[in-house]
């Protein structure tokens, strides 16, 4: 068993097998969205987050979901009332941000990666249609322990404040929903518990500006972005063929949208050859793609300023431009062109790009 200090007096951590657990010596009231016994105001000593052992399987846990929890605080020897979590992601690659100011701590502890390095395997953006089946992994647990006296409404406003914060997260690391290649605001089976102490005087503010806020926010993020950082495939240097592919944007679809244009007189697998030269070869190249993929963002969510003119005649300019070929878009059919079923700007970029590079 593994032992860690966290913020407040009596209070740790311990990772002991599949289970990362939170005991305190005096109760801590809690609000939680923890599958089990979470909801309302509780007190309790003991907050658990779960790790489905290998083999256990989606169906068998949804199936009987107590059995797991209960084995798990057994193994601890647990006989009072828990709260706990469920996840699929490693425990062992928690990862822990603390921080204090005055007499007012915060402790926040996150797990994200399996043992495989995945990591948010199923993100998702707020308000997206989602057809999910079977979970197996991806989830973001995050337990934030405070070393104070919020009022019950401000509890509740920190985890608002939390979730904020593990979204920003997810937005600084580019991870993208596995449903729309969106920027993902969470993954479809996360939870978050928030404890305090009740140690010194009420507070009564728990937003992103107050004392408790900044700090349950700052705590929060980097908590996050660690644990989701375990997971190489998540890595903040992971390729740009990587973050294009979490975009729907693989180098398989260009290319089999690219070859409808007959101008560029090359098949679906000479174009996928084309496409992985340009980008891994050249940085410029592949900084000139991401351009066009940041300004097709701004397309999609209707944010391009209209005196930049129309999309499409900016789109075709831009990819001539970046190309550095004079003349590039000529002798293009547009209705080729047209029928290419990819954001505009990368559509053009990647079209001059390829005759540019076989003038």
């Amino acid at each position: 068993m593994k032992e860690f200090k966290l913020e407040g007096k009596g209070i740790q951590l311990t990772l002991q097998d599949n289970i990362l657990a939170v005991l305190s010596i005096s109760p801590l009231q809690t609000v939680s969205s923890a599958y089990h016994n979470g909801g309302g105001i509780k007190p309790t000593r003991v907050i658990l987050n779960i790790e489905v052992p290998k083999g256990y399987g989606d169906t068998k846990l949804h199936m009987n979901p107590e059995k797991l929890i209960a084995d798990s605080a057994n193994k601890l020897g647990i006989k009072e009332e828990f709260i706990a979590m469920i996840t699929a992601a490693c425990v062992k690659n928690f990862a822990i941000v603390s921080k204090r100011d005055s007499e007012l701590g915060v402790s926040v502890i996150a797990t994200a990666a399996d043992d495989e390095g995945h990591t948010c395997d199923h993100a998702e953006s707020s308000g997206e249609e989602i057809h999910a089946e079977v979970v197996e992994k991806g989830t973001i647990n995050i337990v934030v322990v405070i070393d104070g006296n919020p009022t019950p409404p401000t509890l509740i406003s920190s985890i608002i404040t939390a979730t904020e914060a593990k979204t920003a997260a997810l937005l600084e690391l580019d991870i993208r929903s596995l449903y729309s290649g969106r920027e993902a605001t969470g993954t479809i089976t996360d939870a978050v518990v928030c404890a305090e102490t009740g140690t010194g005087e009420p507070i009564v503010f728990g937003g992103p500006a107050s004392k408790l806020g900044q700090l349950v926010g700052f705590c929060t993020k980097q908590a996050v972005k660690e644990a989701i950082m375990k997971g190489r495939e998540c890595s903040p240097t992971r390729s740009l063929l990587d973050r294009l592919s979490a975009r729907h944007l693989s180098v398989q679809k260009m290319a089999l949208e690219l070859s409808k244009v007959k101008a560029l007189n090359k098949n679906k697998e000479e174009l996928e050859q084309s496409i992985i030269e340009m980008i891994t070869k050249d940085p410029l190249v592949a900084s000139l793609i991401l351009s066009a993929v940041e300004l097709d963002k701004e397309v999609e969510y209707g944010l391009l300023p209209p005196q930049l003119g129309k999309i499409d005649k900016l789109a075709k300019s831009f990819g001539e431009r970046v190309s550095c070929g004079g003349g590039v878009g000529t002798n293009l059919d547009e209705t080729d062109i047209e029928g290419v079923i990819l954001p505009p700007f990368l559509k053009r970029t990647l079209i001059g790009m390829i005759r540019n590079a076989d003038l």
